[in-house]
């Protein structure tokens, strides 16, 4: 038993926070890169104020690093020109900016990615049962993520940022990554259930119309019942603190 509905013949996991703990990496890094930006972009007598977790869960989180980069400024009100994607990490532009986050997260990656038990157990149940796994992220980084985990053997699809980008697909909240991966597994979208652990991606799993929309709440105690809310509002038909919590749903 895997808590799914029986309709459901394939599996679409979003990667950071869902299926590994990266999740923290990537709040890690930008928060890093962005209170360095705003130490340098505020003044003594109006200092702008740190990045913060809800700014991650609103803003940045399940985004593809460029929107996310444009939407947290956005915030505060600060706009900068785009560059390119050759932009040094040092330079004030939308480029600029994420590629220090990616470098800061690179840097973290190579320390090592652990999956959480949890889902490993899941995906060891999913795939007993015969259901297709595909994994969808806006990380440019997924397969190194993937191989550093352990967890590529599971995968029979994967739409990442990179796929994203050269097929040129919208990123998260809207649907087209997922209906992407959907695709390459030869699934309706009716049929597929989506594993997301932020609320861009929970909207996106609702607005794709796919069968079963599982919200992943990892937020610390302090957000966690704030976060359980915000994924069913935005369209989870449950949500669940581990994968895990589904095989014992469904015993």
């Amino acid at each position: 038993m895997i808590g799914l509905p029986g309709t459901v013949t394939a599996c679409l996991f979003d990667l950071d926070g869902v299926l590994t703990s990266t999740a923290a990496l990537h709040m890690r890094a930008w928060k890093e890169t962005f209170d360095e930006f705003l130490r340098e972009h505020g003044t003594s007598a109006s200092p702008l104020p740190p990045f913060t977790q809800q700014d991650y869960a609103t803003y940045v989180d399940g985004r593809p690093r460029l929107d996310g980069v444009r939407a947290f400024l956005a915030s505060r009100g600060i706009e900068l020109p785009e560059g390119g994607e050759g932009d040094d990490a040092g330079a004030d532009t939308v480029h600029g900016i994420g590629n220090r986050k990616n470098r800061l997260l690179l840097r973290l990656i190579a320390d090592g990615v652990t999956p959480y038990p949890g889902s490993v157990r899941y995906l060891d149940a999913v795939r007993e049962h015969g259901l297709a796994i595909g994994v969808v992220t806006s990380s440019a980084n997924g397969a190194t993520v993937l191989d550093a985990a352990g967890l590529s053997g599971y995968v029979r699809a994967r739409v990442d940022g990179i796929v994203i980008k050269e097929r040129g697909l919208r990123g998260k909240p809207a649907p087209d990554s997922f209906l992407a991966c959907a695709a390459e597994l030869g699934v309706r979208p009716s049929a597929s259930a989506v594993f997301e652990d932020a609320q861009a991606g929970v909207r996106a799993g609702r607005d794709g119309g796919f069968g079963y929309v599982v919200g992943v709440n990892r937020a610390e105690s302090g957000a966690h019942a704030d976060q359980e809310k915000a994924l069913r509002e935005q369209g989870a038909d449950i949500v669940v603190d581990d994968l895990a919590d589904l095989l014992e749903e469904g015993a």
